[in-house]
């Protein structure tokens, strides 16, 4: 991969830190490229990268209170005042010089917006990002994890000119990436692009390292009894997450346990949260939501708890379960499988197309609890066998499915395309 003029990469999103699933990917590539001699460098409106390496600009952010006003005002309608039209565009020419600025600065050769030309959580940066290309020709990956005809609450809108400008882009020096064979079918049909499919990964030619000293205590941290499970939900508290799904197997197992709920709500709200602890209650499951917790690295919370990372809360875990409804790919199934954990997954769609066809041994649901799925996930919890058989299959195919080498081959083909041998 170390060929071509390029030499520095410029990874844009609204966020890069944190353990979402679009920062979470955007480590494991920079792994990857920086493995090969690349150098990478970021900007976004909230950064946990190294600072020499970064550039922070506060209205790429989701969360930014005049992109939040935008988006309020674009969706969930079909008619957009005259003034914020203007203040969209009055943005994007503001992140337009921030842009020029971070290529100028880190003397970026080759661009790669992770998400950002994808889902319109920032519609100012999406078109900021895609007048600069189609200004310098600067060639880009586009790594798009979410594209928004996949989410309801974009659909009424009164964007749809944006929308269809950059939200993906069509350019001729941009290569697009996908998660999934649907994804790149659906942009094909709607846009004319072409993808390439890139699935989430997991560095699996390195297991994961043992539990030390500083996370040995996670299940008494949590409150665990000896005798009690640890069934641990991977995932943010969002509706297409299933989580009631999780609670109902708990509760139908008639096993002392506790369902531990990793992530917070995020950018999505906190009415399906409060759904969530209200369902939990009703079924008399003891749920804990740890996200206080749980960070990418080790600390303590202001109050002096200590906080742990998902590398150590996996390990501790007896069942993992993803029953989700909708998934871009899936980073937490990966996780389980790295991790060595026996796995409830919903058949969701992306699932069913292009990962169960793998051979994966797994407790399946088919969008909601069967008694088979009961019966089959007390036997996995009480046979240690059958766990450590299901457990090492799933491995290997990790391994030859979704290894950093699978990235690695994918990155060098898009890279040769951008700048030849």
């Amino acid at each position: 991969m170390k060929r071509g003029k390029c030499k520095n990469i410029g990874f844009i999103s609204t966020r890069l830190a944190g353990m979402d699933g679009v920062s979470l990917e955007a480590v494991k590539w920079a792994d990857v490229l920086e493995r090969e001699g690349f150098t990478c460098f970021y900007m976004a409106g909230e950064l946990d990268r190294p600072s020499e390496r970064s550039l922070l600009v506060e209205e790429a952010h989701f969360a930014h209170p005049t992109i939040r006003e935008i988006h309020r005002e674009c969706f969930g309608t079909e008619v957009r005042k005259r003034a914020v039209t203007e203040k969209i565009h009055q943005v994007k020419d503001r992140l337009k010089e921030q842009i020029y600025k971070f290529i100028s600065d880190f003397k970026i050769d080759l661009l790669l917006p992770e998400n950002a030309l994808a889902i319109p959580l920032n519609i100012p940066l999406g078109l900021a990002i895609t007048e600069v290309i189609s200004e310098t020709r600067i060639p880009t990956i586009a790594h798009h994890h979410d594209l928004f005809w996949e989410r309801k609450r974009f659909l009424v809108n009164a964007v749809w000119e944006y929308l269809n400008m950059a939200f993906p882009p069509h350019l001729p020096s941009i290569q697009h990436v996908v998660l999934n064979s649907s994804a790149d079918n659906q942009l094909s049909l709607r846009t004319g692009i072409s993808a390439t499919v890139i699935p989430n990964v997991m560095d699996f030619d390195h297991p994961p390292l043992p539990i030390d000293d500083y996370s040995c205590d996670v299940r008494e941290a949590l409150g665990l009894a000896d005798d009690e499970l640890f069934i641990l939900q991977p995932t943010r508290v969002v509706k297409r997450k299933g989580i009631e799904h999780a609670i109902e197997l708990v509760s139908r197992l008639n096993m002392k346990a506790k369902l531990i709920i990793s992530h917070a709500s995020g950018d999505e709200g906190y009415a399906y949260e409060q759904r969530v602890r209200e369902y939990a209650s009703l079924m008399n499951v003891d749920a804990l939501f740890i996200s206080d917790i749980i960070a990418e690295r080790r600390g303590r919370t202001d109050k002096g708890k200590k906080v742990y990372t998902l590398c150590d809360i996996y390990p501790h875990a007896d069942l993992v379960t993803y029953p989700s409804t909708f998934e871009g790919f899936g980073n937490a199934f990966l996780e389980s499988i790295y991790f060595h954990k026996p796995l409830v997954v919903n058949n969701y769609s992306i699932f069913a197309i292009d990962i169960k066809p793998k051979g994966f041994k797994l407790i399946e649901l088919e969008d909601y609890v069967t008694e088979s799925a009961v019966r089959l996930t007390r036997e996995v919890l009480k046979n240690p066998d059958l766990v450590r058989e299901m457990v090492d299959h799933n491995y290997e195919l990790g391994k030859r499915y979704y290894s950093y080498s699978t990235l690695k081959q994918k990155l060098n083909t898009l890279i040769l395309d951008c700048f030849g041998a």
